[in-house]
């Protein structure tokens, strides 16, 4: 499964068990647009922490927030790469 597949996934399942009803998402989705609330995001970058053993949020690279779903999935695919 690639990294990509990996955020999908993670999105859908915090989605589920923090009882959030999203709809479909993709790439171009804005992040703050999908559903989730503050508290997803930090239950989905935990989740996406222990995944991949790396927080790209401390990388010294980091020059902006990601704000779609792609810049997230991107973000991850430089620090897991």
């Amino acid at each position: 499964m690639n990294v990509r597949d990996i955020i999908f996934q993670e999105i859908a399942g915090v989605a589920a068990q923090q009882k959030k009803k999203i709809g479909p998402f993709d790439e171009n989705s804005p992040l703050l647009g999908i559903g989730l609330d503050s508290l997803c995001f930090a239950i989905l970058v935990a989740r996406l922490e222990e995944r991949f053993d790396v927080d790209p949020f401390e990388s010294a690279e980091l020059n902006s927030l990601p704000t779609t779903v792609g810049d997230l999935v991107e973000m991850y695919e430089r620090v897991v790469a």
